[in-house]
């Protein structure tokens, strides 16, 4: 499978889903990604049918301060490694929270330049990651990549994320999805290229 960045970009900005690989901190395991501006219910709906994993928004550590959002467990002790805060509604505007609709209409609270802490509440069904302040330059994980990816794209601060799972449980590998990305035009890039 040929990796890219400049598809991806142009993929990002259109709005539309890529594939991120080779993070190194989990395994190997790959991500859907799409802008969060553009994450609809219809992407959620396609993340949670093809990827089956965890949906995350990606947030930089500024975005994620101003809505009042920091890690669960920022210290060293009984660490993952996995820079999670802590899970977000939207204040309004959703019912049980954990519909693609819900997620989306979540999403797009948490990344309105107006929206401040007061407009989410917790525990909720989004789940936002933190990334590292150095950005790829200091973590090189599918996280620190999506938000490289919008941000080069012209697409925004945030990205939404879900790792991808085959039909049996485990943990695919770009070779377990090559008819999905054939049937849905899916651009893939690597961590590392965009590290580079």
């Amino acid at each position: 499978m040929t990796s890219a960045v400049q598809p991806a970009l142009d993929a990002i900005a259109a709005g539309q889903m890529v594939v991120i690989t080779g993070d190194t901190l989990r395994g190997g395991d790959i991500d859907f990604c799409v802008a969060a501006r553009h994450a609809d219910d219809a992407a959620i709906n396609f993340m949670a049918t093809h990827g089956r994993g965890l949906i995350c928004l990606a947030l930089t550590p500024a975005h994620a301060m101003r809505l009042g959002i920091s890690l669960i467990n920022a210290g060293t002790e009984r660490q993952s490694g996995r820079p999670h805060g802590r899970s977000i509604e939207a204040a309004t505007g959703v019912s049980t929270g954990i519909s693609a609709a819900d997620r989306a209409r979540t999403i797009a609270v948490a990344v309105d330049p107006g929206s401040s802490g007061d407009d989410l509440v917790s525990p909720g069904h989004v789940f936002p990651l933190i990334a590292a302040a150095g950005g790829l330059a200091e973590r090189q994980g599918a996280l620190e990549a999506a938000l490289e990816l919008v941000r080069r794209a012209g697409a925004g601060d945030a990205a939404v994320i879900c790792s991808i799972m085959r039909d049996d449980g485990e943990m695919a590998r770009i070779d377990d999805i090559t008819d999905l990305i054939e049937a849905h035009n899916l651009a893939v890039v690597d961590v590392a290229e965009l590290a580079r």
